[in-house]
């Protein structure tokens, strides 16, 4: 199983992390950098964020909007291009 797996090492200042994935991880990895210098690490993190817990202060400020949507202290965008004089 050894043999079927790739090496991805991520190098910051002194420390060093070095973890093992199947090629098709690997593959599925690459094509989801946005540019080619990406580190994994970043694409990792980005896949993890779904899944992470909302702060409690976002929590309050959705909470907060949803409070003045049904209480209507909103606007529509055509009503701020109105008033700024926008078309």
């Amino acid at each position: 199983m050894a043999e079927s797996l790739n090496t991805i090492a991520s190098y910051t200042g002194a420390m060093a992390t070095t973890i093992q994935v199947s090629k098709e991880l690997l593959q599925a990895l690459k094509k989801r950098k946005m540019y080619d210098k990406e580190s994994y690490e970043d694409i990792i993190w980005d896949l993890m964020e779904d899944t992470m817990e909302l702060s409690e202060e976002t929590k309050r400020n959705i909470r907060q909007a949803e409070e003045d949507i049904k209480a209507g202290r909103v606007k529509t965008l055509e009503q701020v291009k109105k008033e700024l004089g926008i078309r």
